[in-house]
């Protein structure tokens, strides 16, 4: 009998993947990850956090229902050294990071993956929606059946080698499918709602808690000029953390056509806005990739997506060395933000993916 570690954030997925591969005969362990959230007053917000004290007894409650043991892990040092420094730091620097994945490379699929191994167990499973393929003994990402659930953009960044230990139990679920299914199996979890916030900003005050955070960092937030392409100055903003490429509301100024940020000048703490039209991008660089494909020597075609809830888009990837890629896209895309993925697809198989360096402005 197999072993799988179900990592359960005490919702729907998770539990029903745990519940799943029970049903397949694999011998499950239940371990849900405690990252220090804290809610003192969740006031009017109904949506729950995956990681607060409430997701820990939802989880517990699982796995008495399927009769597994249960385990929990603390990880908020390691979430706030991985991940909440580093997007604070990337936001100072007028980058826009994606915690998700950032946790998911470091957090649940390198120090909970070992954990699972150093406990015996065969296989880490969780409630993503995505799927691995194998190809001529090859793994692979693949993306999940519901296209509106789909969470392999966020996933790209797990190791090639570690794809054939993880189990993906919800790649062909619907999310309706997931909550009927739950309900018939009777999971105390079943009408849940969805966790839909950054699991260490509860609030959702991206602005309040990067200042609180920059100040425990001793890192001063410094306003600066707000500028367009010719260089004039149209007004001061209040930190170039607080904004992102293609943002318009917020920038406190007026003109005949609205004003968009296009360029954050972290050097010299200038945002530099133009025209809708100027949000448009050719390409752009991205770095620290992580492939499941052999680097490429020469020039392919292939999908890029830049963002989760961003199509993917028809482009030219071309090799730059030292772990680097030019994408030039058939089409120009809108808002490439630095700090966000850029995740590189063939059909339903993840190529992989990289970190944004900079988008490639077309004059």
């Amino acid at each position: 009998m197999k072993k799988v570690m179900a990592a359960l954030s005490g919702g729907v997925d998770s539990s029903l993947a745990a519940a799943l591969l029970k049903k397949k005969g694999f011998a499950v362990v239940g371990l849900t990850m405690c990252l220090g959230v804290k809610v003192k007053d969740l006031g009017t917000r109904r949506r729950p956090l995956c990681c607060s004290s409430q997701a820990i007894e939802d989880a517990r409650r699982v796995c008495a229902v399927l009769d597994i043991p249960h385990y929990i892990f603390d990880f908020e040092r390691q979430l706030r050294e991985k991940v909440i420094n580093n997007f604070i730091r990337d936001y100072l620097k007028g980058k826009t990071p994606n915690p998700c994945v950032r946790c998911n490379r470091y957090i649940k699929f390198d120090l909970l993956f070992k954990r699972a191994k150093s406990l015996g167990t065969d296989y880490l499973a969780t409630g993503h929606y995505a799927g691995i393929a194998r190809k001529k003994n090859s793994f692979f990402l693949r993306r999940a059946k519901d296209p509106n659930k789909d969470q392999s953009y966020f996933l790209y960044a797990i190791k090639k080698e570690m794809l054939k230990f993880i189990l993906f139990p919800l790649e062909n679920f619907t999310k309706f499918e997931v909550r009927r299914k739950a309900q018939e199996l009777n999971l105390p979890v079943s009408s849940k709602p969805e966790s839909q916030e950054i699991c260490f900003i509860p609030s959702n005050d991206y602005k309040g808690f990067i200042r609180q955070r920059a100040r425990e960092l001793k890192i001063e937030i410094k306003p600066g000029l707000i500028i367009d392409r010719k260089g004039k100055v149209l007004g001061k903003h209040q930190g170039i953390c607080f904004y992102t490429i293609g943002q318009r509301e917020g920038l406190g100024i007026s003109a005949k056509k609205p004003l968009y940020v296009i360029k954050i000048d972290y050097k010299n703490n200038n945002l530099i806005v133009g025209f809708k039209e100027d949000t448009y991008f050719k390409g752009l660089i991205a770095c620290k990739l992580n492939l499941f494909i052999e680097y490429p020597k020469r020039a392919f075609l292939c999908k890029a997506k830049i963002r989760y809830n961003h199509k993917e888009a028809e482009a030219k990837v071309i090799p730059l060395g030292k772990s680097r890629i030019k994408v030039i896209f058939k089409q120009a895309q809108a808002a490439v933000c630095p700090g966000q993925s850029v995740v590189l697809y063939d059909a339903d198989l993840v190529l992989g993916g990289g970190i944004i360096e900079r988008g490639l402005m077309r004059t």
